[in-house]
Protein backbone atom coordinates (compact mmCIF):
# COMPACT_ATOMS: atom_id res chain seq x y z
CA UNK A 1 0.00 0.00 0.00
CA UNK A 2 0.88 3.95 -0.76
CA UNK A 3 2.14 6.27 1.71
CA UNK A 4 -0.43 9.70 1.72
CA UNK A 5 0.97 12.87 3.16
CA UNK A 6 -1.32 15.40 3.25
CA UNK A 7 0.32 18.97 3.25
CA UNK A 8 -1.31 22.35 3.42
CA UNK A 9 -0.86 26.36 3.78
CA UNK A 10 -3.92 27.90 5.24
CA UNK A 11 -3.84 31.63 6.24
CA UNK A 12 -7.45 33.31 7.17
CA UNK A 13 -10.10 30.91 7.97
CA UNK A 14 -8.92 27.50 7.47
CA UNK A 15 -10.66 26.88 4.83
CA UNK A 16 -7.83 24.85 3.29
CA UNK A 17 -6.84 22.87 6.64
CA UNK A 18 -10.72 21.53 6.69
CA UNK A 19 -10.35 20.52 3.20
CA UNK A 20 -6.97 18.93 4.03
CA UNK A 21 -8.54 16.73 7.01
CA UNK A 22 -11.52 15.86 5.53
CA UNK A 23 -8.86 14.45 3.18
CA UNK A 24 -6.93 12.66 5.76
CA UNK A 25 -10.42 11.50 7.61
CA UNK A 26 -11.67 9.87 4.02
CA UNK A 27 -7.75 8.54 3.30
CA UNK A 28 -5.81 8.45 6.37
CA UNK A 29 -2.04 8.98 5.69
CA UNK A 30 -0.57 11.55 7.47
CA UNK A 31 -0.98 15.26 7.95
CA UNK A 32 1.35 18.45 7.56
CA UNK A 33 0.67 21.95 7.90
CA UNK A 34 2.93 24.44 6.42
CA UNK A 35 3.79 27.83 7.85
CA UNK A 36 5.89 30.98 7.00
CA UNK A 37 9.18 31.19 9.44
CA UNK A 38 7.83 35.07 9.79
CA UNK A 39 4.05 34.85 10.10
CA UNK A 40 1.94 37.34 8.74
CA UNK A 41 0.79 40.21 10.50
CA UNK A 42 -0.99 43.46 10.51
CA UNK A 43 -4.81 43.37 9.19
CA UNK A 44 -6.39 41.13 6.84
CA UNK A 45 -5.85 44.12 4.25
CA UNK A 46 -2.14 44.66 5.22
CA UNK A 47 -1.72 40.90 4.62
CA UNK A 48 -3.68 40.63 1.14
CA UNK A 49 -1.40 43.71 -0.02
CA UNK A 50 2.03 41.93 1.18
CA UNK A 51 0.67 38.80 -0.70
CA UNK A 52 -0.35 40.76 -3.82
CA UNK A 53 3.17 42.11 -3.75
CA UNK A 54 5.20 38.11 -3.01
CA UNK A 55 3.36 37.07 -5.89
CA UNK A 56 3.90 39.50 -8.45
CA UNK A 57 7.72 39.56 -7.34
CA UNK A 58 7.52 35.61 -7.06
CA UNK A 59 8.86 35.99 -3.44
CA UNK A 60 9.28 31.98 -1.83
CA UNK A 61 9.37 33.05 2.04
CA UNK A 62 11.30 31.21 4.15
CA UNK A 63 9.55 28.31 5.74
CA UNK A 64 9.54 26.74 9.35
CA UNK A 65 11.33 23.15 9.43
CA UNK A 66 9.41 20.33 8.82
CA UNK A 67 9.60 16.89 10.56
CA UNK A 68 8.96 14.65 8.13
CA UNK A 69 10.82 13.52 4.91
CA UNK A 70 8.91 14.01 1.92
CA UNK A 71 10.63 10.83 -0.14
CA UNK A 72 9.09 8.09 2.62
CA UNK A 73 5.76 9.50 0.69
CA UNK A 74 4.36 7.60 -2.34
CA UNK A 75 1.49 10.41 -2.75
CA UNK A 76 1.28 13.71 -2.00
CA UNK A 77 -1.88 16.30 -1.80
CA UNK A 78 -0.49 20.17 -1.72
CA UNK A 79 -3.78 22.48 -0.56
CA UNK A 80 -3.17 25.95 -1.27
CA UNK A 81 -6.09 28.87 -0.56
CA UNK A 82 -5.91 31.20 -4.12
CA UNK A 83 -3.82 34.08 -3.78
CA UNK A 84 -3.93 36.73 -6.28
CA UNK A 85 -4.79 33.94 -9.10
CA UNK A 86 -1.85 32.19 -8.17
CA UNK A 87 -1.04 29.41 -5.04
CA UNK A 88 -0.07 31.08 -2.16
CA UNK A 89 3.84 32.03 -2.02
CA UNK A 90 4.59 29.50 1.01
CA UNK A 91 3.17 26.73 -1.39
CA UNK A 92 5.61 27.98 -3.96
CA UNK A 93 8.66 27.78 -1.60
CA UNK A 94 7.57 24.20 -0.69
CA UNK A 95 7.04 22.96 -4.10
CA UNK A 96 10.40 24.65 -5.01
CA UNK A 97 11.97 23.09 -2.10
CA UNK A 98 11.24 19.14 -2.76
CA UNK A 99 11.76 16.38 -5.03
CA UNK A 100 8.57 15.00 -6.36
CA UNK A 101 10.18 13.05 -9.10
CA UNK A 102 8.70 9.77 -9.54
CA UNK A 103 5.72 10.89 -7.01
CA UNK A 104 1.82 11.32 -7.49
CA UNK A 105 0.87 14.84 -6.64
CA UNK A 106 -2.83 15.33 -5.46
CA UNK A 107 -3.37 19.70 -5.80
CA UNK A 108 -6.03 21.00 -4.34
CA UNK A 109 -7.19 24.47 -3.89
CA UNK A 110 -9.72 26.69 -2.14
CA UNK A 111 -10.78 29.92 -4.15
CA UNK A 112 -13.57 32.53 -3.13
CA UNK A 113 -15.00 32.40 -6.73
CA UNK A 114 -12.20 32.53 -9.45
CA UNK A 115 -9.39 29.61 -9.35
CA UNK A 116 -6.98 31.42 -11.20
CA UNK A 117 -3.99 29.36 -12.58
CA UNK A 118 -3.27 27.64 -9.09
CA UNK A 119 -3.61 24.29 -10.64
CA UNK A 120 -1.63 24.41 -13.94
CA UNK A 121 0.88 26.67 -11.62
CA UNK A 122 0.98 23.62 -8.91
CA UNK A 123 1.63 20.98 -11.68
CA UNK A 124 4.67 23.97 -12.79
CA UNK A 125 6.32 23.99 -9.99
CA UNK A 126 6.47 19.81 -9.65
CA UNK A 127 8.75 18.82 -12.56
CA UNK A 128 8.94 14.53 -13.14
CA UNK A 129 5.51 14.44 -10.35
CA UNK A 130 2.94 12.43 -11.80
CA UNK A 131 -0.69 14.28 -10.87
CA UNK A 132 -4.34 13.10 -10.02
CA UNK A 133 -7.16 13.91 -8.79
CA UNK A 134 -7.12 17.57 -8.74
CA UNK A 135 -9.58 19.74 -7.52
CA UNK A 136 -11.15 23.48 -6.75
CA UNK A 137 -12.96 23.64 -3.74
CA UNK A 138 -14.99 27.05 -3.58
CA UNK A 139 -16.11 29.02 -0.65
CA UNK A 140 -18.18 32.05 -0.29
CA UNK A 141 -16.99 35.33 -2.53
CA UNK A 142 -16.69 37.08 0.84
CA UNK A 143 -13.63 36.13 2.31
CA UNK A 144 -15.55 33.35 4.75
CA UNK A 145 -15.76 30.07 5.53
CA UNK A 146 -19.02 29.22 3.18
CA UNK A 147 -18.31 26.47 1.47
CA UNK A 148 -20.37 26.60 -1.94
CA UNK A 149 -18.37 23.58 -3.32
CA UNK A 150 -21.37 19.80 -2.32
CA UNK A 151 -20.00 18.22 0.34
CA UNK A 152 -20.95 15.19 -2.05
CA UNK A 153 -18.40 16.71 -4.19
CA UNK A 154 -15.51 16.61 -1.96
CA UNK A 155 -16.51 13.64 -0.20
CA UNK A 156 -16.14 11.75 -3.81
CA UNK A 157 -12.59 13.23 -4.54
CA UNK A 158 -11.42 12.17 -1.34
CA UNK A 159 -12.20 8.80 -2.05
CA UNK A 160 -10.68 9.00 -5.53
CA UNK A 161 -7.56 9.92 -3.71
CA UNK A 162 -7.95 6.96 -1.32
CA UNK A 163 -8.13 4.72 -4.33
CA UNK A 164 -4.62 5.59 -5.27
CA UNK A 165 -3.42 4.08 -1.95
Amino acid sequence: MKKLLTVYYTWSNGNTERIAKKLQDAAGGDLLKIDTAVPYSGSYDDVVHQGQDEVERGYEPELKPIDVNISDYDVIAVGTPTWWYTMAPAVLAFLHGHDFTGKTVVPFMTNGGWPGYVIKDMKKACPGAEFACDIQVRFDSNGGDHMETAEEEIDAWAQKVKALL
